[in-house]
């Protein structure tokens, strides 16, 4: 039997349940559930449809994080269509009842499958775009007149759209996790978040996260875009999770040599944006309005290069998929 979800009052808010939806497909997983794609009847289009673990406490938080993420909208922000209950035809399930926020389908996937395609880094023009979009994705919400912290930003949470443009997804659903659902985190012990993306004062008992926490994970994310590989366990896999909760509040961070400044044009201003990012004091960091002054000059002087770029890195991912 489907329970009944206490509504908040958001004429905004779209209820879906098994009635609006068909058509369903896995298509990937992670730390708040499985995600699939499933076909809107009314609407005829394709969603994503993220599932989180069912809580009897969890139905008010969650709907008024979806409530604060429908405020407003921005191009580097994936777009919320509403809230899924039902019992979805996934096999083995049985009929437990699960919420779910509807999104839009991002069909190229993450930054980290990006990643994972070319094994390696995004050519440069492409990746000063990504880190020009995704700071504007972060200084939306940090400036919504109820202000959202993401609290989990890393490459699995960088979408893609089909002319690669990035759109944040995930945002704010860290605290969602914490205070109100069951959900297996990546990281066992971490309040909300990655490890390897987290800063050094989130280690601490006092911690409380802020619009600091974000600007330091948007500077490790540099690093893994710049690199194409995952901060810290790329050069040591059988890195144990306590050793890097003793490592990161002593200073140590991602190896600057592993990014070649001379490499391209405004590199080395990003380098530096990124080394100041990851301050190890929050009241160091810059905030994303000082982070976009470098950022947007930088994209600009590749922005000619761009529309080739983008179409030599979408064969690369057709011929990938047909490999």
């Amino acid at each position: 039997m489907q329970m009944a979800l206490p509504l908040p009052s958001s004429p905004a808010l779209d209820l879906m349940g098994n009635d609006s939806l068909q058509d369903w497909e896995v298509i990937g997983g992670g730390g708040f559930g499985q995600i699939h794609k499933a076909r809107h009847i009314k609407w005829r289009f394709d969603v994503a449809i993220k599932l989180l673990h069912y809580d009897d406490g969890s139905s008010t938080s969650l709907l008024k994080e979806v409530n604060n993420m429908q405020k407003g909208g921005s191009p580097h922000v994936v777009r919320i269509l509403g809230v899924y209950q039902g019992c979805p035809p996934s096999p083995g399930r049985g009929l437990s009842t699960q919420l779910g926020i509807v999104m839009e389908l991002m069909k190229i996937g993450s930054l980290a499958t990006l990643q994972a395609s070319l094994s390696g880094p995004p050519p440069w023009p492409l990746a000063f775009r990504l880190a020009h979009q995704i700071a504007l994705g972060i200084n939306f919400l940090h400036n919504l007149p109820q202000p959202l912290l993401h609290r989990d930003l890393k490459p699995n949470n960088v979408l893609l759209d089909d002319n690669l443009n990035a759109k944040l997804t995930d945002f704010g659903l860290a605290e969602v996790s914490h205070s109100a659902l069951k959900t297996h985190r990546e990281e066992p012990g971490t309040e909300g978040g990655t490890l390897s993306y987290m800063p050094p004062e989130a280690f601490e008992s006092s911690y409380e996260p802020t619009r600091a926490t974000d600007i330091y994970s948007y500077g490790i994310l540099l690093w893994s875009i710049f690199t194409g590989k995952e901060p810290y366990y790329a050069d040591n896999p059988h890195l144990q999770s306590s050793m890097l909760r003793f490592r990161v509040p002593l200073g140590d961070r991602p190896p600057l040599e592993a990014v070649d400044r001379d490499q391209a044009s405004g590199l080395g201003e990003m380098v530096d944006l990124m080394v100041n990012c990851w301050d190890q004091q929050p009241s160091n960091r810059p905030h994303f309005l000082d982070c976009l002054t470098v950022t947007e000059r930088t994209y600009e002087r590749h922005r000619q290069s761009i529309n080739d770029v983008v179409l030599q890195v979408l064969l690369k991912l057709v011929l990938y998929k047909t490999l």
